[in-house]
């Protein structure tokens, strides 16, 4: 029989943020590999934009508008996912804002409780709903889950103007080690991805910046800036029967920036 670990069919997968960047192309390959898909984002036009544009692949898609900063409203969300695709095997909390300032010093309250709603916060309630569903799932003999949560390369440097962005994105990497640990006699595998620099939205101002281009870029080994469509190997082997075994680990995809 032939090997097809990383077929995808018959799962269904739920990616927060998952209209755009990082996010759909991790949507994408998810559905190119067979999976249905759910997808949450802030933005009811970008969801209308990412639902048209998997609307060829052939498999089941919900989009569902979503704050995941929101406690209720991601409870509503994950219970509605759940009753209209029947069950929910792959989480991937990738859902994220940025959040600066001129100097940490000037750093403002607002701003840093803000990027600590979505960026935390929201990773806690989002895969607290998840584990429920697939606690449950299991208690009826359907073991198994894979929960993924998008950080940040910025977890392990100095991402200075960026506190508040730095801190969240390495709060969630010992949160991603507790649920692997405790969920782990449920068949449930937690990880996380570090994405380095990589050629979103987010990252817009600083793509069209010469000096940046130059000074940041110029030392990526592998010379380009990263795109969301490589995240999507990733994604699939994350949500696959692959990596059964594969728990607590987190995933650096960065083109070697981290390394040079």
């Amino acid at each position: 029989m032939a090997y097809k670990p990383f077929d995808l069919t018959g799962k269904v997968a739920l990616v927060t943020g998952g209209n755009g960047g990082i996010g759909f192309g991790m949507v994408e390959a998810l559905a190119q590999a067979g999976a249905d898909v759910v997808v949450w984002g802030s933005n009811a036009q970008k969801n209308a934009d990412a639902e048209a544009r998997l609307k060829d692949v052939g498999v089941r898609v919900l989009t569902q508008v979503v704050n995941v900063a929101d406690e209720t409203a991601v409870a509503a969300a994950m219970a509605e996912a759940v009753a209209k695709m029947g069950r929910i095997d792959t989480v991937i909390a990738n859902a994220g804002i940025g959040g600066g300032a001129a100097s940490f010093s000037e750093f403002p309250t607002e701003t840093y409780r803000k990027v600590l709603s979505v960026n935390l916060d929201g990773v806690f309630f989002t895969f607290r709903e998840a584990c429920k569903h697939m606690v449950a799932r299991a208690a009826d003999g359907d073991m198994g889950g894979s929960l993924v949560v998008v950080s940040s390369m910025s977890a392990r440097s100095g991402a200075a103007r960026n506190e508040a962005y730095a801190a969240t994105k390495g709060a969630v990497l010992p949160m991603m080690k507790a649920i692997a640990v405790e969920h782990a006699r449920y068949g449930i595998r937690a990880n996380s991805i570090l994405p380095g620099w990589i050629a979103t939205d987010m990252t817009s101002g600083a793509q069209g910046n010469d000096k940046f281009n130059d000074r940041v870029i110029g030392r990526v080994p592998m010379r380009r800036w990263g795109e969301p469509a490589d995240f999507g190997g990733i994604a699939v082997y994350l949500a696959s029967d692959a990596s059964s075994f594969h728990t607590g680990d987190e995933f650096l995809i960065d083109g070697g920036y981290m390394i040079y």
